[in-house]
């Protein structure tokens, strides 16, 4: 199975709209984890966006995955992209869902040098409790889940290794809800 990961946009009325639907959404997400078919999700903390990593043989499934969702159904979620990871590095565990912002992190997309050894520092990294989990898509592009809010400090994890091209490096805040 392949790893997805969907980059959601929401609606205007975000929060008027999810506010019926988030029982429902979060009972429904945790279910999919549970099954294996959800690595792990949550919102920016602005609540403009919100991003989840699907697990499935095809990107059909994901399409489905994501449309049956209350808050895309309720438009709540407005637009969608995904991308499939070619290689990812898989969470050491699974934490518990956190709905009150307070697990926040930040995900950094760039350019790795060198894809086999940037995977091995990613799983160091893992190991060292700094990634959550992480992964690479075509042209040694990346997405990475680092523990920490603090963007400088995200960012020199990465640079530390040597094996990513530090101009490259985008952070972005996000709330790890699951």
């Amino acid at each position: 199975m392949s790893v997805y990961h969907a980059w959601i946009s929401t609606s205007e009325d975000y929060l008027e709209r999810r506010a019926m639907h988030r029982q429902a959404h979060l009972d429904r997400i945790l279910g999919l984890r549970t099954q294996g078919l959800v690595v792990a999700g949550g919102p920016a903390p602005d609540g403009r966006t919100a991003e989840v990593f699907y697990r499935a043989k095809q990107r059909s499934e994901v399409i489905r995955l994501i449309e049956e969702d209350p808050y895309y159904l309720a438009g709540a979620w407005a637009t969608y992209e995904l991308r499939e990871f070619s290689e990812f590095v898989e969470p050491f565990e699974m934490p518990p869902l956190v709905t009150n912002g307070s697990r926040r992190v930040t995900l950094v997309e760039g350019v790795t040098q060198q894809a086999d050894l940037a995977e091995f520092a990613l799983i160091r990294l893992c190991e060292a409790g700094r990634v959550g989990f992480g992964g690479f898509f075509e042209r040694e592009a990346t997405l990475v889940l680092l523990m920490t809010a603090d963007e400088t400090e995200a960012l020199g994890w990465l640079t530390e290794t040597g094996f990513w091209e530090e101009s490259s490096l985008t952070p972005r805040p996000f709330l790890y809800v699951l």
